[in-house]
């Protein structure tokens, strides 16, 4: 089993900026992809970005393509994702995922991912 902690979550005025933290325990999480997805209420869970083990291949909802950036450290077992220009629409409890899957590439969608932490709230301001 893995465990999944997300961190960092907070209030933010629109334009600002957060740094989210995803730490893990239990096993290494340093052959999985990993993914950040969101939600927010009433709505369903929707991908942010994903990041492949090699931390080579980078994913991104075409909504925060070039505000967010996703990151891993395998030998910490964390992911990071840093969220610049945040709008009002970002609002949303972010989860960290892990896929066991050695294969899997591309974004992935919720279903494909095995492991979740109780995820963190960004609340942005406008």
């Amino acid at each position: 089993q893995v465990q999944l902690v997300e961190s960092g979550g907070g209030l933010v005025q629109a334009g600002g900026s957060l740094r989210l933290s995803c730490a893990a325990s239990g096993r290494t999480f340093g052959g999985y992809r990993m993914g950040w997805f969101r939600q927010a209420p009433g709505k369903e869970r929707e991908f942010v970005a994903a990041i492949s083990w090699s931390g080579i291949r980078l994913y991104y909802a075409d909504s925060v393509k070039g505000r967010f950036a996703i990151s891993r450290d395998n030998a910490k077992n964390t992911v990071a994702l840093q969220m610049n220009s945040l709008k009002p629409e970002d609002t949303a409890i972010y989860y960290c995922a892990a896929d066991t899957n050695t294969a899997a590439s591309g974004p992935g969608r919720p279903d494909e991912y095995d492991y979740w932490g109780q995820g963190t709230q960004v609340t942005v301001s406008s």
